[in-house]
This record gives structure tokens, C-alpha cells and sequence, in this order.
């Protein structure tokens, strides 16, 4: 089903990415896009504004989505992705997704046949590492809607050529761990996306939990049960996912320390590498 573009000026998020709100705007219609065996490969470009929403939709080929500057999130019913540029989400088909302009975004979409990439690794979302070959060759994909203009027999050579290598890239791919599982509990799921979109606001689960009207003891029994982890866990894999997203705009070490709610940047720093095993400038290096 198409996805409507919405814009929120100042309003508070929905509590789950598949309730949204805003002014509509006219339908991008997605289908217009759609692959096919003359065209398995379809690339469409989009500005998204600051806070701009892809509404929750679905469709019958698989998607990869990234953009060329600013950070996006990428949210499905169990996980979402916040990925900054060079990084990209692979959605597999009939998959509900919707995305979020976390900052202002030129985002690019790769419409993929369903069947283009078989293997079980395929048929799960994940972030993906975009490599310089990769990003360039989505730029020299055409960006027709249908009806598509004919093309050149050199054209259309060159156009066989391009995808194909972009299907190899896309298999050589690096997968990263970038995602953070959402629960189906709805009180517990309130308290996560409230989490998602201010990580700094508390910085422990008493806080979090008086604003939930729910006591820590239950939380953390809820985190357990739903997600297999404890809040602290999850919520520095939250913390982990919002700071490659500041690294990637390039803020320093301490920015990234006080916009996430830390003292320090040493403290900081101590839990970046309490949770991957490695120091922060490994860490952002790598992720």
C-alpha cells in the first residue's frame, strides 16, 4: 500500500511506528517504482525535512534504503535501525516499514525483485555497509517512474551492466549490529520509542520508570521477558546506535558524551567499551 509523507512541527512522536500523525501530504505512490523482470533493480531519490515520516506500508519487493547525508531511522514492528550515511537498512519484501528523518536527509531507495537475492539472510532486515562503488553505482541508476522512457540499446547495456554489479556489491555487503529490538508489550513499548527519541533525557531506569507510571521492578522484568535483556542492555545498545550517527557528522567526543545524558567523556567512553569490547574511536571506526 503507498505511504503518505508527513511533517510534525513541534509535536510529540507517536508512541509505535505504526500510529503516525501530521499533516498529509500527497501519496510518493511506491508502485510506480516497482520492479520488474524487464527492470529488477529500481532506484528513486527523496528529500526528507528534519522529523519528516515515511508512513508505516509494505510491498511485495525488497528495499534498501540509505541517504547520502543525514541520519535516518528505519523502524519495523519488532526493531528500528538508526543508520547515518555510508550505512544503509536492507528490508526484505512485504516487510511493514517507515522511516524517519532524524536530520534533514537526501535519501536514496534501491527497489529489488523479491527474488533477485535468494539465501535465508536476505528474507531478515539488517544494516548493511554501503561501499564507495556501491553508493555510486545507485546514483547511475535511472530514476524513472513508470511509464519509463525508452532507451538506447547502449543505454539499456549499460543500465544490465550497472545492476549487476550492484548485486554483487549488495552480496559482498558487510552486515552491522546496529538494530534495537522493540517489544510487543504496549506499556513497555511507549517507554522504548519515548527512549528512541530522546536517549539522553533520563539516565537510569527510576526516571524512565516514573514517567512510565510503572515501578523499575516491573520494567525490568518486561525487558527481560519481551527483548532477553536487561534495561541497561538495551538501553546502551540505543545509546551505541544514536552515537555512530553524531560520529558520523563528525562531533567530538564529548558532544556525543553530553547530548546521550553522560557526565563525561571518559564515562562515556567506559561504556562504550564495557559494551563492545572495544574504545569508542575503534568502535565508530568499525560501525
Amino acid at each position: 500500500m503507498p505511504a503518505s509523507v508527513h511533517r510534525r512541527a513541534n509535536a510529540p512522536a507517536p508512541a509505535a511506528p505504526v500510529v503516525r500523525s501530521g499533516t498529509s501530504q500527497p501519496s510518493y505512490q511506491p508502485e510506480r517504482y516497482a520492479p520488474s523482470a524487464q527492470r529488477p533493480l529500481r532506484a528513486k531519490s527523496r528529500l526528507l525535512e528534519h522529523l519528516a515520516d515515511i508512513q508505516p506500508h509494505h510491498h511485495a519487493w525488497a528495499q534498501l534504503v540509505f541517504s547520502f547525508s543525514g541520519a535516518v531511522r528505519v523502524g519495523t514492528p519488532r526493531s528500528t535501525y538508526i543508520v547515518p550515511p555510508s550505512r544503509a537498512v536492507w528490508i526484505p519484501a512485504r516487510l511493514e516499514h517507515a522511516v524517519t528523518a532524524i536530520e534533514r536527509a537526501d535519501l536514496r531507495t534501491l527497489y529489488v525483485q523479491a527474488d533477485l537475492l535468494p539465501g535465508e539472510a536476505w528474507h531478515h532486515p539488517r544494516v548493511l555497509e554501503v561501499s564507495p562503488l556501491l553508493r555510486e553505482l545507485v546514483l547511475a541508476l535511472p530514476t524513472d517512474a513508470d511509464p519509463c522512457p525508452p532507451e538506447a540499446p547502449d543505454d539499456e547495456a549499460r543500465r544490465h551492466g550497472v545492476e549487476a554489479l550492484v548485486v554483487h556489491e549488495l552480496r559482498r555487503a558487510r552486515a552491522l549490529p546496529l538494530g534495537v529490538a522493540l517489544p510487543h508489550d504496549a506499556r513497555l513499548r511507549r517507554l522504548c520509542e519515548a527512549m528512541l527519541r530522546d536517549p539522553g533525557r533520563h539516565a537510569g531506569l527510576d526516571a524512565w520508570a516514573a514517567e512510565a507510571g510503572a515501578s523499575p521492578r516491573t520494567l525490568n522484568r518486561l525487558f527481560r521477558e519481551e527483548l532477553g535483556t536487561s534495561f541497561l542492555q538495551w538501553r546502551s545498545q540505543l545509546l551505541l546506535a544514536h552515537a555512530v550517527t553524531l560520529a558520523a557528522r563528525g562531533r567530538p567526543m564529548g558532544h556525543i558524551a553530553a547530548e546521550l545524558g553522560y557526565a563525561s567523556a571518559s564515562a562515556f567512553s567506559a561504556m562504550v567499551t564495557r559494551t563492545v569490547g572495544m574504545p569508542p574511536s575503534r568502535f565508530f571506526a568499525e560501525a
